[in-house]
Order: structure tokens, then sequence, then C-alpha cells
């Protein structure tokens, strides 16, 4: 059996679908098309790890056809999708603008991995600041990662990631309405909530929150 058969045979195992191997990797559809039809004959240890991950296959097993083709165990278990998405800046969050294709390949050296699969193209931002660090509740301190879809529903309450009109870079709050304005409000009740008025454009929901320890 060919790499290309053994790739095209753990995806098909596994019921994920080609964006949903895509995204786990972090490439484009026609990258998993070209391994499933043998087209491409060059796969980056990376997306051959993350391909195993994604499918519950082994990676030597999918490279060179050695071994078992599964992680033996005694206890049956569903394999959990991952999905991985890049790490941009805030200057890059807060420049986003809708495209066929955000973020090319190379775009960004940084990936991380979540469960969640997203509704449309999704980033990670590392958190700057103590502005949504609150005493009591949810807090979100300096640190940690925020993953933000930019498709995702943005309703009175959610955590987003929003542009104003006079500033370059992207800005973290919960978006809040009251009398049919819409607010930004941070966690941190010793920084003021601000409109978001003409030009504030919201760039995404955050949808997940990790510690990077």
């Amino acid at each position: 059996m060919e790499r290309h058969e053994r790739i095209a045979k753990a995806i098909a195992v596994s019921g994920l679908k080609k964006g949903e191997i895509a995204a786990a990797c972090g490439v484009a559809n026609s990258a998993v098309t070209q391994w499933i039809s043998g087209e491409s004959k060059s796969l980056r240890p990376e997306n051959l790890y993350a391909l195993a991950k994604a499918t519950g296959f082994r990676a030597e097993w999918l490279a060179i056809g050695e071994g078992p083709e599964t992680q033996e165990s005694n206890v049956a278990t569903v394999p959990q999708p991952n999905f991985r998405y890049p790490v941009i800046s805030w200057v890059a969050a807060g420049a986003w603008a809708e495209a066929v294709e955000p973020f090319p390949p190379g775009f960004s050296d940084r990936y991380e991995v979540s469960d969640y699969d997203s509704k449309g193209v999704a980033f990670w931002l590392e958190v700057k600041g103590d502005s949504m660090t609150s005493p009591v509740g949810t807090s979100i301190t300096e640190g940690m990662m925020i993953l933000v879809d930019t498709e995702a529903e943005a309703i009175s309450g959610k955590l987003v990631v929003a542009k104003l009109a006079d500033s370059n870079e992207a800005t973290f709050k919960k978006l809040v309405e009251d009398g049919g304005r819409r607010f930004l409000k941070p966690l941190n009740p010793a920084y003021p909530v601000e409109v978001c008025a003409e030009g504030c454009r919201i760039v995404g929901v955050v949808v997940r929150a990790m510690m990077k320890l």
C-alpha cells in the first residue's frame, strides 16, 4: 500500500472531512487532497504528526507502512479531533479582513491545537495587559491564550475581539448591548467601558481560553 493510500484510509476511517483534517494540520484543503491523491510527494513532520493525532493512526505507519496501524489499547476509545490554528499578533488581528484564504502557508510559524471546530477561520491571540482580569467570576489574565472564531455569532454577553476606529490594534472585551447601543466592557472594573460605535468592528468571538504553563 502506497503512502497516499494509507493516508486516504486513515482519513476515511476517522470519519473526518477534508476541511477538518486541513484545520487540524494547519494546511489548505488542497494540500489534503494532494496527500490523498499522491500528487504531493512531501509531507512535513509536523503535518504528519498532526494527521496521526487527528485520525488515531500511528505516524510511523502513515509514513512508511511499518508496525501496527493504530495505537494498541485494551480500552476502546473514540478519537477526539484536534484542530490546529495559527497564533497571530494583536496588530494582525486588528487588520483582519475577510479573504478566501487569510492564512496562506507560512503565514505563522506558531500554532496551537484545540478541540473546537470553528465556524469560520479562527486564530489564537496571547492576552496582553490586565483589562480582562477580574476579582470575581470569569477572569482572563495576561499571558493566557484565547481562540477567536471570526464567524461565531457576536451577541451581548460574549467575549469578543474588536477593533476601534481610532486604533490599529485589536482589543479584547465583553460585548454588552444597552438601549440599542453596543459597548465593550472590560472584566477589570479599574478600566473604562468603551463605546462600540461607528467604525468599531467585531473581529470575532472568543470561544476558548487556555493558560500556557
